[in-house]
């Protein structure tokens, strides 16, 4: 029986090699060599064809300017902190716009308001003597009306009709030419608002009032203006302060905007980043089980005699991808948050004992009673890692213990691979080249269960793996650490 699997093994190893040097003669675009073809047929399900459909896993890897699904999320992530930047600098665009319109309409009315108080103030306080003259000493006294800041002038209407001006204060902040203002004034018999300028070309805001004599005729103008330049000097320091605000709150917002969404979307780009390493890790490691099966096909049918062995390793085979895959979902799962690992009770022994059993092969297995917490699942996935690692790369006979919690795997091959620094490292490669993720998975399932792994070289040659878990409490119903 040993003669046969070591002939059926040196069978298999020498398909592989013939496959990947097939691979390797490969023409540009995949074309095999005429004496490839001579070797191997022409036919439907030669190697010709494996090596198209094999092809396939390599095609879907995104070359370097691709851009992959985190990448995507993170320009998402910018452009939405680009939209909610706008949206908040438009916000604040519309508010200062609305605050600067009302505070201008605001100062013009308070200086209104202000120009309108003392032209008022002063029409009434201008009164007209018996003799038809007008009289000003009320205006001369009052000091709140025509002593401020607003410049008056109080023009008299003469008996030619002209007009003459006989109080004025702060006469260079009114326009030289009044009359003009004062005759319109009077012929309108109403007050008249002015924008314009004063004698030193500054803006002034003009209030035109006219006077009634007894004769209820318009004898007098008054004319008081206010400087319109503090309250817009005012208006522009509250602009400014308004559109610095505004830039410092619209760059608060993109920053918080920023964090926001990059705390938002991370859980998204971590399963997106675990989905592209599953995807990466699963297309490299299903490669050789693929070109693999496919030989074994191909043998079945060149040698319909052969076709029971064959399909044996293949449905095994296939029993080691379905592992495989299964391991990586779980651990994809649990690491982004997807899956939760099913904790239980169980003897360790029992469990290896059943991984060993399916394995088959040169195993001396010795078993000490011992329960742990475990996901049952993962748990068989690690020790089934395990075990395959030192049939494939170590060397018979391979011993397997289990007592007190921990499992050892003990082969007798050449040992570790000097070049394989960090043998459960992912994608670690030795001098053979890729050693896979068998024991990165590993080591992951010892991490999630609070245990540890080794491997070491073994005294006398050979690899001794151990893999350490914390030993359950001898009553059943005690919880689980860590659970409740």
């Amino acid at each position: 029986m040993t003669i046969r699997r070591r002939l059926a093994s040196w069978r298999e190893r020498r398909m592989i090699a013939e496959f990947a040097a097939l691979h390797q003669d490969s023409g540009p675009g995949g074309a095999t060599p005429p004496s490839a073809r001579g070797r191997m047929g022409h036919g439907p399900g030669t190697a010709e064809s494996s090596g198209r459909s094999l092809g396939l896993l390599g095609r879907f890897r995104r070359g370097p300017g691709t851009p992959t699904s985190p990448g995507r999320l993170r320009r998402t992530r910018w452009l939405l902190t680009g939209l909610f930047t706008a949206l908040t600098a438009l916000c604040l665009v519309v508010l200062a716009s609305i605050a600067a319109s009302i505070d201008a309409h605001s100062r013009e009315h308070d200086l209104d308001a202000g120009v309108d108080r003392v032209v008022t103030g002063v029409v009434r306080e201008v009164y007209w003597n018996e003799d038809g003259s007008v009289d000003l000493e009320t205006v001369r006294g009052d000091e709140d009306l025509v002593g401020g800041v607003n410049a008056v002038t109080i023009l008299v209407r003469q008996p030619d009709d002209s007009w003459r001006e006989l109080f004025v204060h702060k006469r260079s902040g009114l326009p030289g030419e009044l009359t003009g203002l004062a005759r319109r004034a009077a012929d309108a018999e109403a007050t008249q608002w002015h924008t314009t300028t004063d004698r030193d070309g500054q803006p002034v805001r003009l209030a035109v009032a006219p006077a009634w004599d007894t004769d209820a005729t318009v004898g007098a103008i008054v004319v008081a203006g206010g400087d319109p330049e503090p309250g817009s000097r005012d208006h522009r320091r509250l602009v400014v302060a308004l559109w610095s605000g505004g830039l410092a709150l619209v760059a608060l917002a993109a920053l918080a905007g920023h964090l926001l969404s990059g705390v938002s979307m991370r859980p998204a780009v971590r399963m997106l980043d675990e989905q592209e390493r599953f995807l990466s890790e699963a297309s490299h490691e299903l490669r050789t089980p693929l070109a693999t099966l496919r030989l074994y096909l191909d043998a079945a049918l060149r040698d319909p005699a052969d076709a029971r062995r064959a399909v044996t390793d293949a449905r095994s085979l296939t029993d080691r991808m379905g592992r495989m895959v299964a391991g990586l979902l779980a651990r994809t799962r649990a690491e982004t948050g997807a899956g939760e690992m099913d904790r239980q009770r169980l003897f360790l022994d029992q469990l290896v004992e059943g991984v060993v059993a399916d394995c088959g092969g040169e195993i001396e297995l010795s078993t000490e009673p011992t329960a742990v917490w475990a996901d049952p699942e993962l748990l068989a996935l690690a020790v089934r890692n395990l075990v395959d690692n030192a049939l494939v790369h170590g060397g018979p006979p391979v011993r397997v213990r289990v007592a007190a919690g921990q499992v050892t795997v003990r082969d007798h091959g050449r040992g570790l691979d000097p070049a394989l620094t960090d043998p459960f490292r992912r994608g670690a490669v030795g001098a053979g080249g890729r050693h896979g993720i068998g024991l990165s998975l590993v080591q992951w399932v010892a991490a999630v269960h609070s245990g540890s792994v080794t491997l070491v070289p073994a005294p006398g040659g050979g690899t001794l793996a151990a893999l350490t878990l914390p030993v359950a409490p001898d009553d059943a119903g005690t919880d689980a650490p860590g659970l409740s």
